[in-house]
């Protein structure tokens, strides 16, 4: 094969074409794979290290440069490399020594397997080598004694099977034969098992007699088959057993016990003890139960050796007052005798009572009467005499008692009035106790829950409720709330709020919800209208039939900056043509007029600031800043225009302020007498003096007396108001601003305007007020008398005026 492979691909060097190379080299390729053998070889065991194994190169006829030049490796099946390839000889060694036992240690063959790869072109050889046995193990036994018992009484010709011995070797080297010492009563009967293992039995040729000899020893020979043959010993030591020819005999035939019933485990009740005369296994008796109840197995433990017998459950003189138990002693030759054995429990205070409901009220009303049943019991102690009688007591001091009825029965029961706002329920322990030496007791816990009744009317948190809204607030607008609770549960514990509709009084601007005690504001309120009011909210709850509670509900509006300052002087619809007259000679701060206006708001609200919007001469007037007052800035001179105009900015102190303005026109003239005469012939010739100065004063008399009847009425209902509503207070101006001779004055003024027959001038005179201004807005108590601020201030006010 070899051979070829090199004939081939000289032929394709010669041909020179690099395709008809690769044809030849797959058709080499080919060839050796469908004709390539597997290579065979045998190797000892045992060899030394790099041993021969063969030559490679020759049994494929190549050289072993070929071999280098290809680069030819030998690798082994497995884990583990065995074999080496040198690529200069090709000869092919074991790597180290082989054992065929180690190796493959359950086969009678042992066959290693291995490739040698080639390279340029890739080629692939197989081989195997076949590890031949040598004889290098002996036969060995599993044990270097082995003891048989055997009775005096056996027959001639009985078998007793020895152990075999094991030789690691196969074939001729394996084991071989056995051969037993020379004896009178044994020899050696060999066999082949099915599956070809040798076994060797002992064959009994004559009767033992333990008197004559008790025991003998023999030597067993196991041989292999090897050249020169290996061997392996094991030592046979045969006793001879004795016969059993007597019955083991109780001391007693019947064990009585006494054992109180709280013995722990492991507890000694009783010890049986049986003797037999004869020896070894004869004389040993084992000890077991026969003709025993299940239960009494699981009560007690009896020890086969000893013959013992210990508490391994718990006994119960209540469940069973007496056992019975057979204990049956056999001794090694199967032969028996019986005993009987009886254990008296006796009574001890282990069960403590036991409490069982009968029935069970688990809620009562609050309003039950004294000695109401609510639950019924009974009381058993499984113990007997003192052990079992009971007495009850109930822990704590509640508002029940025990009763005894019948046999061990008892009724529960109050004994007081019960509430349940203070209790809602009761967890009731009841203590059962016998009268042993060493008392039992047990408890047991009752709940009794108290159902309610309605005896608890609904209560308000506050008497009074007082709630702020601002003005012009949105309709149904949430102000605040009121809440009552009641001490009852369920329904009779759920309150709804109304409002109280007192007669003669008219329907109040506010709404309760009568789920929450929310409060709405139906419509919008005006602080000048109604500065407060008050409405009685009852609660009521769902008992049957219901209970109620109510308060009061203060509603108090706060002012709103709705309102701006109205001017009372000089009048919107006056002409401001010459309204004032001011003569030339006027020096620095001569009084020109005064703008007076007033704010229906309260507080800051209505606290008014004056000043100059807009002046012919600007720098010829001021204006006072709180008092509004118009006086000459500087002396009047004579390039002035003897027509001025003055607009008056009136301001209030309000979020966001409000404003009004007041026009003032003033005439300078040198007299009253010449202004008259002057204005007289400005004025219109188709109208004589005499019929325009009737006109004016009868406008100016009209409009004074309209303003008077008007603050009159205004007055005269206000009064009448603050009659009606008693608790409230009267309603003022601050009094820094009437201290401070501000232009804002207490809308209960009123004015004369007068004017000087034949003249154009104007005089103001302060009246007197229509009502009292009290300090801090209060009215005086009973028998109080206070000084009038606000007419002290009017009548300082009027002095200067005049």
């Amino acid at each position: 094969a070899g051979w070829l492979f090199w004939r081939v691909m000289a032929c394709g060097r010669r041909s020179g074409g690099s395709k008809r190379q690769v044809i030849l080299f797959i058709l080499c390729v080919c060839v050796f794979q469908s004709g390539a053998e597997t290579l065979r070889y045998s190797l000892a065991e045992e060899m030394e290290e790099d041993s021969f194994v063969a030559n490679i190169a020759n049994d494929l006829g190549v050289s072993p440069s070929q071999l280098a030049a290809r680069k030819a490796r030998v690798v082994s099946e497995g884990s583990e490399q065995l074999f080496h390839l040198n690529q200069n000889t090709g000869v092919l060694t074991a790597k180290e020594s082989l054992d065929r036992e180690e190796i493959c240690p359950q086969s009678d063959t042992c066959t290693l397997f291995f490739k040698i790869f080639f390279e340029n072109p890739l080629q692939l050889i197989r081989g195997e080598v076949k590890v031949r046995d040598v004889n290098d193990n002996s036969p060995e036994f599993p044990e270097k004694e082995m003891v048989l018992e055997i009775l005096e009484t056996a027959p001639p010709a009985s078998r007793f099977p020895l152990e075999s011995a094991q030789d690691k070797d196969v074939g001729s080297n394996g084991l071989q034969n056995y051969s037993l010492e020379s004896n009178s009563h044994f020899s050696l009967a060999l066999g082949t098992g099915k599956d070809g293992v040798k076994y060797v039995e002992l064959v009994l040729e004559r009767q033992l007699d333990r008197e004559e000899q008790r025991e003998l020893n023999l030597l067993l020979t196991a041989t292999d088959g090897g050249s020169p043959p290996r061997s392996g010993t094991s030592q046979v030591r045969i006793v001879v057993l004795d016969a059993n020819d007597n019955i083991p005999v109780f001391g007693r035939e019947v064990y009585e016990v006494h054992l109180a019933e709280n013995s722990p485990p492991e507890q000694l009740v009783v010890r049986v003890a049986a003797a037999d005369p004869d020896e070894g296994s004869n004389g040993k008796v084992r000890y077991a139960f026969t003709q025993t109840s299940e239960r009494s197995r699981q009560l007690f433990e009896l020890n086969p050796v000893t013959g013992e017998i210990r508490v391994a459950g718990n006994l119960d003189f209540e469940e069973a007052k007496n056992h019975k138990m057979v204990v049956r002693g056999t001794d090694g030759g199967g032969l028996s005798s019986h005993c009987k054995v009886q254990v008296e429990v006796l009574d001890v205070n282990d069960n403590a009572p036991e409490i069982a409901l009968t029935s069970l009220t688990a809620s009562i009303p609050e309003d039950a009467p004294p000695r109401t049943v609510v639950a019924l019991f009974s009381v058993r102690d499984r113990d007997s005499g003192d052990n079992g009688r009971t007495e009850c007591t109930i822990d704590g001091d509640l508002p029940f008692s025990l009763s005894p009825t019948f046999d061990d029965y008892y009724e529960l029961r109050t004994n007081a009035v019960l509430d349940r706002e203070r209790t809602p329920e009761y967890n009731i322990t009841i203590t059962a106790m016998d009268w042993g030496t060493t008392r039992l007791s047990s408890r047991e816990g009752i709940f009794v829950q108290i159902s309610d009744v309605n005896d608890n009317p609904p209560e308000f948190t506050q008497e009074i409720y007082t709630i702020s809204v601002t003005e012009n607030n949105s309709p149904m607008l949430r102000i605040g709330s009121v809440n009552a609770t009641d001490a009852d549960a369920g329904k009779n514990a759920r309150v709804r709020y109304a409002l109280v509709w007192q007669e003669g009084k008219e329907q109040p601007n506010v709404s309760v919800n009568s789920e929450n005690g929310e409060v709405y504001i139906l419509r919008p309120l005006d602080y000048e209208e109604v500065r407060a009011f008050e409405v009685m909210v009852s609660a009521a709850d769902g008992g049957s039939p219901p209970l109620s509670a109510q308060a009061m509900l203060r509603v108090v509006v706060r002012d709103e900056n709705d309102n701006a300052p109205i001017v009372l002087h000089p009048p919107p619809d006056s002409s401001a043509t010459a309204g004032e007259l001011v003569p030339r000679w006027a020096r620095e701060g001569y009084l020109v007029a005064k703008v007076v206006a007033v704010d229906a708001d309260a507080g800051q609200n209505a606290w008014l600031s004056y000043e100059l919007a807009k002046a012919t001469e600007p720098g010829l007037f001021r204006v006072g800043l709180h008092s509004g007052e118009v006086r000459t800035a500087r002396a009047v001179a004579e390039r002035d225009a003897p027509r001025q105009r003055l607009v008056v900015l009136v301001r209030d102190r309000g979020q966001p302020p409000r404003s009004a303005t007041a026009t003032v026109g003033i005439a300078l003239v040198d007299g009253f007498s010449d202004a008259h005469l002057r204005v007289s012939e400005e004025a219109p010739a188709a109208e004589p003096d005499g019929l325009l100065t009737l006109y004016l004063i009868v406008c100016l008399a009209c409009v004074s007396a309209l303003f008077l009847a008007t603050a009159v009425a205004t007055v005269v209902v206000r009064v009448r108001r603050a009659r009606q509503r008693e608790a409230e207070t009267l309603p003022t101006f601050p009094k820094a601003a009437t201290e401070s001779n501000a232009g804002s004055l207490p809308r209960s003024y009123v004015y004369d305007v007068c004017f000087a027959a034949g003249t154009v001038n104007s005089e103001f005179r302060f009246l007197r007020p229509l009502f009292p201004c009290f300090p801090a807005g209060l009215p005086p108590g009973p028998g109080e008398q206070r000084s009038s601020v606000c007419s002290q201030e009017v009548a300082n006010l009027g002095e200067e005026g005049d």
